[in-house]
Protein backbone atom coordinates (compact mmCIF):
# COMPACT_ATOMS: atom_id res chain seq x y z
CA UNK A 1 0.00 0.00 0.00
CA UNK A 2 1.56 3.35 -1.22
CA UNK A 3 1.12 6.37 1.22
CA UNK A 4 0.78 10.02 -0.05
CA UNK A 5 4.25 12.26 1.16
CA UNK A 6 2.63 15.47 3.14
CA UNK A 7 3.79 18.23 1.57
CA UNK A 8 4.03 21.67 4.13
CA UNK A 9 6.46 23.77 6.23
CA UNK A 10 5.70 24.66 9.71
CA UNK A 11 7.94 27.50 9.09
CA UNK A 12 5.66 28.67 5.40
CA UNK A 13 5.03 32.21 5.77
CA UNK A 14 6.06 32.42 9.69
CA UNK A 15 7.67 34.24 12.05
CA UNK A 16 10.57 36.27 12.45
CA UNK A 17 9.55 37.87 15.74
CA UNK A 18 5.97 36.85 15.53
CA UNK A 19 4.24 34.45 13.39
CA UNK A 20 0.98 33.91 11.43
CA UNK A 21 -0.36 30.32 12.08
CA UNK A 22 -3.32 29.16 13.87
CA UNK A 23 -4.04 26.38 16.05
CA UNK A 24 -6.70 24.72 17.20
CA UNK A 25 -7.34 21.72 20.04
CA UNK A 26 -9.29 20.00 22.59
CA UNK A 27 -10.81 16.89 23.90
CA UNK A 28 -13.96 15.41 23.72
CA UNK A 29 -15.70 12.19 25.42
CA UNK A 30 -19.27 11.05 26.21
CA UNK A 31 -21.23 9.79 29.28
CA UNK A 32 -24.12 9.40 27.97
CA UNK A 33 -26.28 7.37 24.74
CA UNK A 34 -26.15 9.79 21.81
CA UNK A 35 -27.56 7.57 19.08
CA UNK A 36 -31.30 8.97 20.02
CA UNK A 37 -30.81 12.17 19.74
CA UNK A 38 -32.95 13.44 22.42
CA UNK A 39 -32.97 17.18 23.70
CA UNK A 40 -30.95 17.55 27.24
CA UNK A 41 -33.41 19.89 28.57
CA UNK A 42 -32.83 23.23 26.90
CA UNK A 43 -29.34 22.45 27.06
CA UNK A 44 -27.05 20.56 24.01
CA UNK A 45 -24.28 18.66 26.13
CA UNK A 46 -21.05 18.82 23.34
CA UNK A 47 -19.27 15.18 24.64
CA UNK A 48 -15.52 15.57 23.73
CA UNK A 49 -12.91 12.71 24.30
CA UNK A 50 -9.81 13.53 24.16
CA UNK A 51 -6.07 12.51 24.83
CA UNK A 52 -3.70 15.98 25.95
CA UNK A 53 -3.79 15.08 29.77
CA UNK A 54 -1.32 18.07 29.09
CA UNK A 55 -3.78 20.19 28.30
CA UNK A 56 -6.70 19.38 30.09
CA UNK A 57 -7.46 22.06 32.98
CA UNK A 58 -6.42 24.20 29.84
CA UNK A 59 -9.55 22.79 27.40
CA UNK A 60 -11.75 22.86 30.57
CA UNK A 61 -11.43 26.81 30.77
CA UNK A 62 -11.62 27.13 27.00
CA UNK A 63 -15.15 25.56 27.00
CA UNK A 64 -16.24 27.34 29.99
CA UNK A 65 -15.64 30.32 28.10
CA UNK A 66 -17.46 29.35 25.27
CA UNK A 67 -20.57 28.27 27.33
CA UNK A 68 -20.26 31.84 29.11
CA UNK A 69 -20.99 32.96 25.58
CA UNK A 70 -23.45 30.43 24.55
CA UNK A 71 -25.03 29.73 27.71
CA UNK A 72 -27.24 27.01 25.73
CA UNK A 73 -24.41 24.76 25.02
CA UNK A 74 -22.05 23.21 27.65
CA UNK A 75 -19.28 20.29 27.15
CA UNK A 76 -18.35 16.89 28.69
CA UNK A 77 -14.89 16.33 28.29
CA UNK A 78 -13.06 13.15 29.17
CA UNK A 79 -9.09 12.87 28.96
CA UNK A 80 -7.50 9.75 28.67
CA UNK A 81 -3.68 9.09 27.90
CA UNK A 82 -2.94 9.12 23.91
CA UNK A 83 -1.46 5.21 22.67
CA UNK A 84 -3.49 2.19 23.73
CA UNK A 85 -5.56 3.22 26.67
CA UNK A 86 -7.02 6.01 24.51
CA UNK A 87 -7.73 4.18 21.64
CA UNK A 88 -8.84 1.10 23.65
CA UNK A 89 -11.73 3.30 25.43
CA UNK A 90 -12.51 5.59 22.44
CA UNK A 91 -13.56 2.05 20.53
CA UNK A 92 -15.34 1.10 23.71
CA UNK A 93 -17.19 3.92 23.77
CA UNK A 94 -18.21 3.53 20.20
CA UNK A 95 -19.31 -0.56 21.20
CA UNK A 96 -21.09 0.74 24.15
CA UNK A 97 -23.18 3.51 22.26
CA UNK A 98 -22.03 5.87 24.00
CA UNK A 99 -19.82 7.92 21.45
CA UNK A 100 -18.64 11.62 21.47
CA UNK A 101 -19.77 14.07 19.41
CA UNK A 102 -15.71 15.58 19.07
CA UNK A 103 -12.86 12.84 19.09
CA UNK A 104 -9.39 12.93 17.87
CA UNK A 105 -7.96 10.74 15.07
CA UNK A 106 -4.06 11.19 13.93
CA UNK A 107 -4.80 11.13 10.41
CA UNK A 108 -3.23 8.71 7.44
CA UNK A 109 -3.68 5.20 7.94
CA UNK A 110 -6.07 5.61 10.63
CA UNK A 111 -8.35 8.17 9.32
CA UNK A 112 -8.73 5.50 6.68
CA UNK A 113 -10.04 3.01 9.81
CA UNK A 114 -12.71 5.48 11.17
CA UNK A 115 -13.70 7.21 7.96
CA UNK A 116 -17.21 5.84 8.30
CA UNK A 117 -17.75 7.59 11.69
CA UNK A 118 -16.30 11.09 10.41
CA UNK A 119 -19.04 14.28 9.34
CA UNK A 120 -17.51 15.92 6.18
CA UNK A 121 -15.71 19.44 7.49
CA UNK A 122 -14.64 19.89 4.05
CA UNK A 123 -17.03 23.19 4.22
CA UNK A 124 -15.92 24.58 7.48
CA UNK A 125 -14.32 28.14 7.61
CA UNK A 126 -11.00 27.28 8.73
CA UNK A 127 -10.68 24.97 6.13
CA UNK A 128 -9.30 27.41 3.69
CA UNK A 129 -7.18 29.11 6.12
CA UNK A 130 -4.85 26.21 6.85
CA UNK A 131 -1.79 25.53 6.21
CA UNK A 132 -0.83 24.02 2.89
CA UNK A 133 -0.51 19.90 3.79
CA UNK A 134 -1.89 20.21 6.87
CA UNK A 135 -4.92 19.14 5.95
CA UNK A 136 -3.70 15.95 4.24
CA UNK A 137 -3.65 13.42 6.59
CA UNK A 138 -7.55 13.84 7.14
CA UNK A 139 -8.45 14.37 3.22
CA UNK A 140 -10.03 11.08 1.43
CA UNK A 141 -11.28 11.44 -1.74
CA UNK A 142 -11.08 14.90 -2.12
CA UNK A 143 -12.98 15.62 1.53
CA UNK A 144 -11.69 17.06 4.71
CA UNK A 145 -12.59 15.02 7.60
CA UNK A 146 -10.63 16.17 10.16
CA UNK A 147 -8.95 19.97 11.70
CA UNK A 148 -5.34 19.89 12.49
CA UNK A 149 -5.39 20.64 15.87
CA UNK A 150 -1.72 22.45 15.30
CA UNK A 151 1.91 21.35 15.13
CA UNK A 152 3.82 19.43 16.99
CA UNK A 153 7.74 18.31 17.17
CA UNK A 154 10.50 16.62 18.97
CA UNK A 155 13.63 15.91 19.85
CA UNK A 156 15.91 15.74 22.89
CA UNK A 157 14.68 18.77 25.22
CA UNK A 158 17.59 20.17 27.02
CA UNK A 159 17.92 21.92 30.65
CA UNK A 160 20.49 24.81 29.54
CA UNK A 161 21.73 25.18 32.66
CA UNK A 162 22.87 22.07 33.07
CA UNK A 163 24.32 21.56 29.94
CA UNK A 164 26.27 25.02 31.19
CA UNK A 165 27.36 23.44 34.66
CA UNK A 166 28.75 20.17 33.11
CA UNK A 167 30.62 22.26 30.61
CA UNK A 168 28.82 21.09 27.35
CA UNK A 169 29.54 24.21 25.13
CA UNK A 170 28.67 23.01 21.95
CA UNK A 171 25.37 21.96 21.53
CA UNK A 172 25.28 18.35 20.46
CA UNK A 173 23.88 17.47 16.08
CA UNK A 174 25.51 14.80 15.86
CA UNK A 175 25.81 11.30 17.31
CA UNK A 176 29.23 11.55 18.27
CA UNK A 177 28.79 14.89 19.87
CA UNK A 178 25.52 13.37 21.97
CA UNK A 179 27.75 10.79 23.26
CA UNK A 180 30.71 13.20 24.57
CA UNK A 181 28.06 15.22 25.90
CA UNK A 182 26.06 12.99 27.91
CA UNK A 183 29.72 11.58 28.85
CA UNK A 184 30.42 15.41 30.35
CA UNK A 185 27.17 15.96 32.38
CA UNK A 186 27.77 11.96 33.65
CA UNK A 187 31.20 13.23 34.64
CA UNK A 188 29.47 16.34 36.47
CA UNK A 189 27.18 14.29 38.47
CA UNK A 190 24.17 15.14 36.12
CA UNK A 191 22.04 12.33 34.86
CA UNK A 192 21.90 12.85 30.94
CA UNK A 193 18.80 11.17 29.86
CA UNK A 194 15.28 11.18 31.30
CA UNK A 195 13.86 7.76 29.41
CA UNK A 196 10.41 6.72 30.43
CA UNK A 197 10.28 3.55 28.59
CA UNK A 198 7.56 2.04 30.44
CA UNK A 199 5.09 4.26 27.27
CA UNK A 200 5.41 2.20 24.27
CA UNK A 201 4.71 5.35 22.29
CA UNK A 202 7.90 6.95 23.47
CA UNK A 203 10.17 3.95 21.92
CA UNK A 204 7.95 3.01 19.10
CA UNK A 205 6.10 6.02 17.44
CA UNK A 206 8.63 8.80 18.60
CA UNK A 207 11.21 6.86 19.03
CA UNK A 208 11.05 4.35 16.05
CA UNK A 209 9.95 7.00 13.56
CA UNK A 210 13.63 8.41 13.64
CA UNK A 211 15.04 5.09 11.11
CA UNK A 212 12.19 5.33 8.99
CA UNK A 213 12.42 8.94 8.26
CA UNK A 214 16.12 8.73 8.12
CA UNK A 215 15.49 6.54 4.94
CA UNK A 216 16.47 7.31 1.32
CA UNK A 217 12.90 7.23 0.32
CA UNK A 218 10.09 7.04 3.21
CA UNK A 219 7.33 6.09 1.75
CA UNK A 220 9.21 3.58 -0.53
CA UNK A 221 10.63 1.69 2.37
CA UNK A 222 6.98 1.51 3.70
CA UNK A 223 6.08 0.01 0.71
CA UNK A 224 8.60 -2.35 0.48
CA UNK A 225 7.58 -3.40 4.06
CA UNK A 226 4.24 -3.49 2.90
CA UNK A 227 4.99 -6.27 -0.68
CA UNK A 228 7.16 -8.28 1.41
CA UNK A 229 10.48 -6.56 -0.40
CA UNK A 230 11.80 -4.81 2.02
CA UNK A 231 13.04 -5.63 5.71
CA UNK A 232 13.12 -3.61 9.04
CA UNK A 233 16.23 -6.20 10.25
CA UNK A 234 19.34 -5.31 8.88
CA UNK A 235 18.43 -1.85 7.71
CA UNK A 236 21.72 0.29 8.48
CA UNK A 237 19.40 3.17 9.84
CA UNK A 238 17.28 0.86 12.24
CA UNK A 239 20.92 -0.58 13.76
CA UNK A 240 22.07 3.08 14.28
CA UNK A 241 18.80 3.97 16.49
CA UNK A 242 18.89 0.97 18.51
CA UNK A 243 22.71 2.40 19.08
CA UNK A 244 20.98 5.51 19.93
CA UNK A 245 18.64 3.80 22.32
CA UNK A 246 21.62 2.00 23.73
CA UNK A 247 23.16 5.68 25.01
CA UNK A 248 20.38 6.51 26.18
CA UNK A 249 20.17 3.47 28.61
CA UNK A 250 23.40 3.44 29.18
CA UNK A 251 23.41 7.32 30.32
CA UNK A 252 19.79 7.37 31.67
CA UNK A 253 17.74 7.18 34.88
CA UNK A 254 17.50 3.64 36.98
CA UNK A 255 14.48 1.20 36.07
CA UNK A 256 13.17 3.08 32.23
CA UNK A 257 10.56 0.19 31.93
CA UNK A 258 9.01 1.32 35.08
CA UNK A 259 8.98 5.51 34.62
CA UNK A 260 6.03 6.49 33.23
CA UNK A 261 5.18 9.74 31.07
CA UNK A 262 4.54 11.88 34.20
CA UNK A 263 7.81 10.35 36.08
CA UNK A 264 9.82 10.80 32.88
CA UNK A 265 8.48 15.02 32.30
CA UNK A 266 8.51 15.24 36.08
CA UNK A 267 12.61 14.32 36.41
CA UNK A 268 13.18 16.96 33.86
CA UNK A 269 11.00 19.20 34.69
CA UNK A 270 12.46 19.06 38.33
CA UNK A 271 16.45 19.22 36.94
CA UNK A 272 17.44 15.51 38.03
CA UNK A 273 18.36 15.02 34.41
CA UNK A 274 19.72 17.13 31.55
CA UNK A 275 17.70 15.52 28.60
CA UNK A 276 14.78 14.15 27.59
CA UNK A 277 12.65 12.77 24.34
CA UNK A 278 9.71 14.48 24.19
CA UNK A 279 8.29 17.12 22.47
CA UNK A 280 7.14 21.07 22.84
CA UNK A 281 3.52 19.31 24.60
CA UNK A 282 5.56 19.09 27.55
CA UNK A 283 5.91 22.83 27.52
CA UNK A 284 3.00 23.60 29.76
CA UNK A 285 4.27 20.66 32.31
CA UNK A 286 7.55 22.21 32.77
CA UNK A 287 6.34 26.29 33.32
CA UNK A 288 3.68 24.45 36.24
CA UNK A 289 6.81 22.67 37.89
CA UNK A 290 9.92 24.87 37.29
CA UNK A 291 8.44 28.36 35.79
CA UNK A 292 11.02 30.30 33.95
CA UNK A 293 13.00 27.16 33.10
CA UNK A 294 15.23 27.65 30.63
CA UNK A 295 15.19 25.04 27.86
CA UNK A 296 15.72 24.42 23.88
CA UNK A 297 15.73 21.24 21.61
CA UNK A 298 18.64 19.23 20.02
CA UNK A 299 18.01 16.78 17.24
CA UNK A 300 18.25 13.05 18.41
CA UNK A 301 21.20 11.91 16.24
CA UNK A 302 21.51 8.15 14.35
CA UNK A 303 24.88 9.43 12.10
CA UNK A 304 27.59 11.67 12.40
CA UNK A 305 26.54 13.71 9.02
CA UNK A 306 25.24 16.69 10.35
CA UNK A 307 23.12 17.57 7.38
CA UNK A 308 21.17 14.12 7.99
CA UNK A 309 20.97 14.44 11.70
CA UNK A 310 20.82 17.72 12.86
CA UNK A 311 16.71 17.42 12.22
CA UNK A 312 13.42 17.82 14.50
CA UNK A 313 10.50 15.68 13.84
CA UNK A 314 7.32 17.82 12.88
CA UNK A 315 4.50 17.47 12.21
CA UNK A 316 0.41 17.17 12.76
CA UNK A 317 0.07 15.35 15.53
CA UNK A 318 -3.56 14.68 15.61
CA UNK A 319 -7.23 16.25 14.21
CA UNK A 320 -10.40 16.88 15.64
CA UNK A 321 -13.09 15.07 14.11
CA UNK A 322 -17.74 15.53 14.97
CA UNK A 323 -19.12 12.20 14.50
CA UNK A 324 -21.44 11.82 12.15
CA UNK A 325 -23.57 9.83 13.66
CA UNK A 326 -24.54 12.33 16.44
CA UNK A 327 -27.88 14.45 16.62
CA UNK A 328 -28.00 17.22 14.58
CA UNK A 329 -28.22 19.74 17.07
CA UNK A 330 -24.71 18.42 18.94
CA UNK A 331 -23.11 18.31 15.52
CA UNK A 332 -23.93 21.79 14.67
CA UNK A 333 -22.85 22.95 18.64
CA UNK A 334 -19.67 20.98 17.95
CA UNK A 335 -18.65 22.10 14.61
CA UNK A 336 -19.20 26.33 16.04
CA UNK A 337 -17.13 25.55 18.86
CA UNK A 338 -14.12 24.11 16.74
CA UNK A 339 -14.63 27.21 14.64
CA UNK A 340 -14.67 29.36 17.16
CA UNK A 341 -11.23 28.09 18.75
CA UNK A 342 -9.70 28.64 15.84
CA UNK A 343 -11.39 32.63 15.40
CA UNK A 344 -12.15 33.98 17.80
CA UNK A 345 -9.42 36.44 19.89
CA UNK A 346 -10.33 33.87 23.11
CA UNK A 347 -9.50 30.76 21.17
CA UNK A 348 -6.52 32.42 19.99
CA UNK A 349 -5.16 33.12 22.67
CA UNK A 350 -6.03 29.52 24.28
CA UNK A 351 -3.99 27.92 21.58
CA UNK A 352 -0.86 29.87 22.08
CA UNK A 353 -0.45 31.11 25.57
CA UNK A 354 -1.89 28.58 27.48
CA UNK A 355 -2.15 24.93 25.19
CA UNK A 356 1.36 26.54 23.91
CA UNK A 357 0.70 25.01 20.62
CA UNK A 358 2.54 26.08 17.49
CA UNK A 359 -0.88 26.80 15.16
CA UNK A 360 -1.70 24.62 12.27
CA UNK A 361 -3.67 28.28 10.38
CA UNK A 362 -2.53 31.00 8.58
CA UNK A 363 -4.40 33.49 10.57
CA UNK A 364 -3.31 33.50 14.34
CA UNK A 365 -0.37 35.19 15.15
CA UNK A 366 1.85 33.47 18.04
CA UNK A 367 4.85 35.02 19.35
CA UNK A 368 8.15 32.55 20.18
CA UNK A 369 6.99 34.49 24.15
CA UNK A 370 3.42 32.92 23.32
CA UNK A 371 4.21 29.12 22.48
CA UNK A 372 7.50 28.93 24.60
CA UNK A 373 11.26 28.04 24.03
CA UNK A 374 10.37 24.65 23.03
CA UNK A 375 8.15 25.82 20.38
CA UNK A 376 10.40 28.60 19.55
CA UNK A 377 13.03 25.86 18.92
CA UNK A 378 10.75 23.79 16.50
CA UNK A 379 10.04 27.29 14.66
CA UNK A 380 14.06 28.26 14.16
CA UNK A 381 14.53 24.62 12.94
CA UNK A 382 11.86 25.16 10.60
CA UNK A 383 12.32 28.10 9.19
CA UNK A 384 16.14 26.47 8.36
CA UNK A 385 14.24 23.50 6.68
CA UNK A 386 16.01 20.98 9.05
CA UNK A 387 12.62 18.78 9.86
CA UNK A 388 11.61 15.32 9.40
CA UNK A 389 7.68 14.06 8.84
CA UNK A 390 6.23 11.78 11.14
CA UNK A 391 6.37 8.38 9.56
CA UNK A 392 4.78 6.18 12.51
CA UNK A 393 1.06 7.31 11.50
CA UNK A 394 1.23 5.02 8.31
CA UNK A 395 2.19 1.67 10.31
CA UNK A 396 -0.65 -0.68 9.96
CA UNK A 397 -3.23 -0.70 12.87
CA UNK A 398 -1.76 -1.64 16.26
CA UNK A 399 1.61 -2.15 15.02
CA UNK A 400 2.85 0.44 16.98
CA UNK A 401 1.51 -1.21 20.09
CA UNK A 402 3.66 -4.82 19.21
CA UNK A 403 6.68 -2.80 18.32
CA UNK A 404 6.76 -1.14 21.65
CA UNK A 405 6.46 -4.76 23.42
CA UNK A 406 9.53 -5.91 21.03
CA UNK A 407 11.80 -3.09 22.31
CA UNK A 408 10.97 -3.08 25.80
CA UNK A 409 11.82 -6.95 25.43
CA UNK A 410 15.27 -5.60 24.37
CA UNK A 411 15.00 -2.99 27.14
CA UNK A 412 15.17 -5.42 29.53
CA UNK A 413 17.73 -7.75 27.90
CA UNK A 414 14.94 -10.75 27.09
CA UNK A 415 16.01 -10.43 23.64
CA UNK A 416 18.90 -9.57 21.27
CA UNK A 417 18.40 -6.47 18.74
CA UNK A 418 18.19 -9.14 15.91
CA UNK A 419 14.96 -10.87 17.54
CA UNK A 420 13.78 -6.85 18.27
CA UNK A 421 14.25 -6.48 14.63
CA UNK A 422 12.65 -9.84 13.42
CA UNK A 423 9.83 -9.36 15.52
CA UNK A 424 9.01 -5.96 14.29
CA UNK A 425 9.18 -7.42 10.69
CA UNK A 426 6.67 -10.42 11.62
CA UNK A 427 4.40 -7.83 13.26
CA UNK A 428 4.57 -5.54 9.91
CA UNK A 429 3.93 -8.49 7.75
CA UNK A 430 0.80 -9.97 10.03
CA UNK A 431 -0.80 -6.77 10.47
CA UNK A 432 -0.19 -4.84 7.10
CA UNK A 433 -3.59 -4.41 4.54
Amino acid sequence: MAFKMKKFSVAAGVLSASLLITACSSGNTSGENKSGGESKGDKVVVDIFQGKVEIADQLKALTDEYTKQNPDVTFNIETVGGGADGAAALKAKFASNNAPDIFTNGGDQEAQIWKDKFEDLSDQPWVKDAFEGTLDGMTIDGKVYGMPLNMEGYGFAYNKALFEKAGVKELPTTYSELEDAAKKLKAAGITPFSIGYAEWWVLANHGLNLPFAYQEDPDKFIASLNDGSGKIEGNEQFDAFFKLLDLTMKYGNSNPLTTDYNTQVTLFATGEAAMIQQGNWIQPMIDKITPDMEVGFIPMPLTDDPAQSDKLMVDVPSNWVVHNAAPDADKEAAKDFLNWMVTSEEGKTAMTKEFKYIPAFKSIEATADDIGPLGADLLKYSNEGKTYQWQFMKYPDGAGQEFGAALQSYIAGKSSKEEAMKAMDSTWAKLKK
